[in-house]
């Protein structure tokens, strides 16, 4: 586990390792979201790259008659 420091502009540095590891670049964009006491970055992606990302889903499920 790596420690990082907040600036006084509050910014923060991520370690080498973490950028390697999750191919983080320069310019990528990523949500922010508070969980509590935690941050979490959540990277945005664009329409293309979620292009069949739910292939193999199974969407043989029983539904209400109405909902038919």
């Amino acid at each position: 586990m790596t420690t990082v420091t907040l600036s006084t502009k509050y910014q923060v540095v991520i370690p080498k390792e973490v950028r390697q590891r999750l191919h983080v670049q320069p310019g990528k964009k990523y949500q922010v979201i508070a969980y509590g006491d935690c941050i979490e970055f959540v990277p945005v992606r664009g329409l293309k790259s979620m292009r069949g990302f739910l292939k193999g889903l199974d969407t043989d499920i029983e539904r209400e008659e109405d909902r038919v």
